[in-house]
């Protein structure tokens, strides 16, 4: 599954980190020219001010990543 949201600022980098390091499952981020781990707080920074993808593993219920990616934006 994925869904896109706009990386505005470094609240919102922390908060990205933050859930993911909860997550029960791995999440990444992606945009044309860059792909990480969205455990990789330092790798987030790269994103700031750009739109990236929200990418977890198709096992993952469609409502529990609705909720994740609405808490990240």
């Amino acid at each position: 599954m994925l869904k896109e949201i706009e990386i505005k600022d470094q609240a919102q980098i922390e908060r990205i980190n933050r859930l993911a390091c909860q997550a029960p499952y791995e999440v990444w981020l992606f945009t044309k020219d860059i792909m990480l781990d969205a455990r990789s707080l330092l790798g987030l920074f790269a994103l700031m001010g750009r739109k990236a993808s929200v990418v977890v593993e198709d096992t993952v219920s469609p409502s529990a990543f609705n909720r994740l990616v609405t808490k990240m934006s």
